[in-house]
């Protein structure tokens, strides 16, 4: 029994079942897994702590396929119109997208359902589903265990999230190298993978959550949407999008920074610079993607927000989005959004501070290699 096979027996052994649907999911499994083993310099905690993280994915995946052996009817399931964020990341996006999970209309994916999404929650108990005081303890212990990430990406049990953990299932997210210095697996990722049957497996997960829990108008947010926008786009076609904008000299190396707080977690070894250019020619790619498939003809599909306006006042920009969707923006809504934006001030566990040169990071070379970005969307510099 080689590796791989190691590990789905452990995560069969956990749940006592045997069925992980397709298995497809192999392919970047196995390729994870050998990039890890091969590149990642793991500390033999953090060997433990990777491993256990890829069991306890393996381990969703079979529960998720259990309720659809069992509940077939889940499948009829239609996700419709989803509004997805994307962009490049720390622009701003985690506090749109919670602000825009306060609107009792819609649902989101809650970090509680992303951590276990299996029994699918129920209307009557989702909000006492003990998994929520569960996710909350995992969140403590997040914040040990990575003590600046609280600054970083604020939150808690009930908060909207990415849908990383889902991607994760078929083993094709950017997760993963927010987890390990995995170069091969990422190139992997970018240039070759085919992320249809990944986005697939996604919606599968969402059909599962809507199922005993409505109500149907989905918001969903992830920043690497934009690497992979074609297939995202294959298995959404009727999506629209809101995009975050920023000055990449303050995006790229807070990108990086978080990604080193991650990894610090399972490597003693950490190649600061790896991990610069890996945000920077990540985004790169994502972002010239992104530019092409808007200006194909997709390009009415997307509201555009910057940074600097938005954090100065959000409701005129909120209202507009609203107007684009052809949605009304109900006063409940925005009177729930102005509590949160009260209760959830910007650097409330503190400021987010980090070195671009630590990374081999030069503003003034990021803001010429993205330039065709920031005159495409009309970006300012930062101040």
């Amino acid at each position: 029994m080689d590796r791989i096979d190691r590990l789905m027996r452990r995560a069969q052994d956990v749940v006592s079942l045997e069925d992980f649907g397709d298995e497809s999911f192999r392919e970047g499994l196995r390729i994870l897994v050998n990039a890890a083993d091969a590149e990642g310099r793991l500390s033999e905690r953090g060997r433990e702590a990777f491993d256990a993280q890829l069991v306890e994915l393996l381990t969703c995946r079979l529960q998720v396929e259990d309720w659809y052996r069992r509940h077939p009817e889940i499948d009829d399931q239609e996700i419709v119109a989803p509004l997805i964020g994307l962009g490049l990341p720390r622009t701003g996006s985690t506090a749109l997208s919670g602000m825009l999970g306060e609107d009792p209309a819609v649902r989101f994916i809650r970090n509680w359902e992303s951590l276990a999404p299996c029994p699918p929650p129920e209307t009557a108990t989702e909000h006492s589903d003990p998994r929520i005081a569960q996710a909350e303890q995992k969140m403590l212990w997040r914040d040990k265990m990575f003590p600046r990430m609280k600054m970083m990406v604020p939150g808690n049990a009930t908060s909207p999230t990415e849908c990383q953990s889902y991607m994760g299932y078929d083993f094709k997210s950017q997760l993963f190298q927010a987890m390990a210095q995995v170069p091969s697996y990422s190139d992997w990722l970018n240039h070759k993978a085919d992320l249809v049957p990944t986005y697939r497996y996604v919606k599968r997960v969402l059909k599962l959550l809507q199922w005993r829990c409505p109500p149907r108008r989905w918001r969903l947010k992830n920043p690497s949407h934009i690497v992979f926008i074609d297939a995202l786009a294959k298995v959404f076609p009727d999506a629209r999008y809101w995009m975050t904008h920023r000055d990449v000299a303050s995006v790229i190396p807070s990108a990086a920074d978080l990604y080193f707080e991650l990894v610090s977690a399972f490597s003693d070894d950490v190649d600061k610079a790896y991990l610069g250019e890996l945000n920077t020619s990540t985004w790169e790619l994502g972002m010239r993607r992104l530019i092409a498939f808007r200006d194909s003809g997709d390009d009415a599909r997307f509201f555009d927000i910057h940074f600097e306006p938005f954090q100065k006042d959000p409701f005129p920009i909120l209202q507009r989005l609203y107007d684009f969707l052809g949605e009304e923006f109900t006063a409940e809504a925005r009177t729930r959004m102005e509590a949160w934006r009260r209760d959830t001030p910007r650097e409330m566990h503190g400021s987010h501070r980090y070195d671009p040169a630590d990374f081999g990071l030069d503003p003034a070379v990021l803001r010429e290699r993205f330039r065709f970005y920031s005159e495409r969307f009309n970006v300012l510099v930062a101040t």
